[in-house]
């Protein structure tokens, strides 16, 4: 079955940085559209980023342009967040998504497949 697992999370100062790992299995990562999703306590999930098949269409939340950067490499099968100048509304669950042959979407109802999520606290 497909599997998605991410790392990375922790407890980091605002203005640290983090860097979000998806591994895939299962799967050739290559043939999904991928992105991540966050969801803060107490709110709704929300997309902050997504990329296409080969990395050269990314998108990124108003929210967290400029500060978080989406890449993969396909050959290890892996999707990263680089997370820079993180403030403490960054602080939520983390998921990596991943869809099959589609495009990527701001939807977390239009992806097939989900990490468990990991923690990202950013204190203040």
């Amino acid at each position: 079955q497909v599997q998605l697992v991410e790392s990375g999370g922790g407890l980091v100062q605002a203005g640290g940085s983090l860097r979000l790992s998806c591994v895939a299995s299962g799967v050739t990562l290559s043939n999904f559209a991928m992105g991540w999703f966050r969801q803060p306590p107490g709110q709704e999930r929300e997309c902050v980023s997504h990329i296409s098949w080969s990395g050269g269409d990314r998108y990124y939340a108003d929210s967290v342009k400029g500060r978080f950067t989406i890449f993969r490499d396909n050959a290890k099968n892996t999707m990263y967040l680089q997370m820079t100048n993180l403030k403490p509304e960054d602080t939520a669950n983390y998921s990596c998504a991943a869809r099959w042959i589609r495009r990527p979407t701001t939807r977390w109802d239009d992806y097939e497949y989900w990490g468990q999520g990991t923690q990202v606290t950013v204190a203040s």
